[in-house]
């Protein structure tokens, strides 16, 4: 079968079709190193004079230099316990299950939020796992308080997993054991405190009635029976 494809399909044109190609790619590898002389300045990609460096050292030198990252970057989580109303919601609202959290009802005043939202209760856990989170950003959409955000941090990688578990809790576990005996005792005295009394109505006592007597019941008058209806006059018979 005759070959199509021309003169270059030739032994000698392969070839000098592939000297070609070395030559340009050479040329602009040499271009580029000839520009190399200086480091490209680190900005962030949304400002303007950043896809204007052309020329200088592309690869920035990790970890000294770093490439900023704009301050509505979602990477890790944040919690601000001191504004958490331990809610929950966004532990509910999570797709991947990376936020664990307890709670224990407060005995005593907690104060409130910066919003103004009144606190009720203790998080002795509020465990964030980050080698779970999708990053996806519903539990900041829930929060009622605005406390729980995605920050700018991108670089906290670990060698052991178990460090990418943040904890975010309020008590320590001697505290978080005291809260809950203090509301065990709580309840327990909720429980044996004396009902308030209900005072019933009585018939007034009689002079000269010694106060031991049975106070009388009055009872109902009984209902009388219904009348009969009256019988019907007869018509007088006109003569």
């Amino acid at each position: 079968m005759e070959n199509k494809k021309g003169a270059n399909s030739s032994y000698l044109g392969n070839i000098t079709e592939g000297v070609t190609s070395i030559m340009e790619g050479m040329k602009l590898t040499w271009k580029h190193l000839r520009q190399s002389n200086e480091m490209r300045k680190p900005m962030s990609p949304s400002d303007e004079n950043y896809f204007k460096q052309a020329t200088g050292i592309v690869t920035l030198q990790y970890p000294k230099e770093k490439m900023p990252v704009p301050d509505n970057g979602r990477y890790r989580l944040h919690n601000e316990i001191d504004d958490c109303i331990v809610c929950e919601a966004c532990a509910r609202v999570c797709p991947v299950d990376c936020i664990d959290i307890d709670s224990i009802k407060a005995t005593e005043d907690l104060g409130v939020c910066s919003d103004g939202t009144k606190k009720r209760l203790w998080a002795p856990k509020f465990d964030i796992d980050m080698a779970k989170c999708c990053y996806c950003g519903l539990c900041t959409t829930v929060c009622p308080t605005e406390c729980l955000t995605m920050t700018k941090v991108y670089d906290f990688s670990e060698f052991d997993r178990n460090n990418l578990i943040y904890h975010f809790s309020n008590l320590t576990p001697e505290q978080a054991v005291e809260k809950r005996r203090l509301l065990e005792e709580q309840k327990k005295a909720a429980k044996v405190a004396p009902q308030p009394k209900v005072e019933t109505a009585t018939q007034p006592v009689a002079s000269g009635t010694p106060a031991s007597a049975t106070p009388t019941t009055v009872t109902p008058p009984a209902t009388s029976a219904p009348l009969s209806p009256a019988p019907a006059r007869k018509k007088p018979i006109m003569k």
